[in-house]
């Protein structure tokens, strides 16, 4: 992998294991739109345009140094994905998953919007989540202009947690408005550490974030696996558990 600057971003050549569209539409993240050009992405404070030329990616509105700082762990660019790919080959019903979707990467999200999000997406339809989450941070995020336009970060745990029921409802968060507060106010009161529980074992995680308001087994393993690098966790919907029961 090379990565340089150019005008408006930087560009990464001889990268291998990623593809935009399989990373940005596998139902990992809800931030990122294509915009007709690209993959616009809201990251913390940053928005970035993610799109390739040839076998190239470019990042537009990053530089080197936003890469070391966030988007090589954001997009996990340290893991061999090749590796795993060849370890899962070995089963050829997995080999023809491999092929199909072989550019996923496992973003390493924030943990909160991550929580927050998946608190949403519950019973829920990936446009439906997306146009939730884009109200909730123009209500309460902070505003960021890029290309002439105004684009919103996730709001802080200390916004959620002093947010009026009805407002959330009007967002879109439906029966989620109740578990969405309740579990900002936790982590407001530091009642629970997101960021520690990189440190903890699957297990404790896991029992951890369950006693999130909103929080069930499939959502705790979608934050454990999507924002704090536990590659053990496996998430199972209905159609996962469909998949499994099928072909095992």
């Amino acid at each position: 992998m090379k990565i340089d600057e150019i005008d408006k971003g930087i560009r990464i050549s001889d990268i291998s294991d990623f593809c935009p569209i399989h990373t940005f539409e596998c139902g990992q993240a809800f931030r990122w739109d294509w915009d007709g050009k690209g993959y616009i992405g809201i990251v913390k404070d940053k928005v970035i345009r993610v799109t390739t030329d040839n076998n190239d990616i470019i990042f537009e509105n990053a530089s080197i140094d936003d890469y070391t700082l966030l988007w090589e762990s954001y997009f996990d660019f340290k893991t061999d994905y090749a590796a795993i790919k060849n370890i899962l080959s070995e089963d050829s019903i997995m080999k023809e998953a491999v092929d199909y979707g072989w550019g996923i990467r496992i973003l390493n999200q924030d943990p909160w919007e991550t929580l927050i999000s998946f608190i949403i997406s519950a019973n829920n339809g990936i446009p439906r989540i997306k146009k939730t989450i884009l109200k909730l941070s123009a209500l309460y995020g902070d505003p960021i202009i890029w290309d002439n336009k105004q684009f919103y970060s996730f709001p802080s745990p200390s916004k959620l947690a002093h947010a009026k029921i009805n407002d959330l409802m009007d967002c879109g968060c439906g029966y989620r408005s109740e578990y969405i507060k309740k579990t900002a106010e936790m982590v407001f009161n530091n009642e629970i550490d997101l960021e520690s529980l990189k440190t903890y074992t699957y297990e404790n995680a896991y029992k951890t974030l369950l006693s999130c308001m909103g929080v069930g087994p499939k959502v705790a393993d979608c934050v454990l696996l999507f924002s704090l690098q536990k590659g053990e966790a496996f998430p199972v919907d209905v159609w996962i558990k469909r998949i499994m029961e099928y072909f095992y």
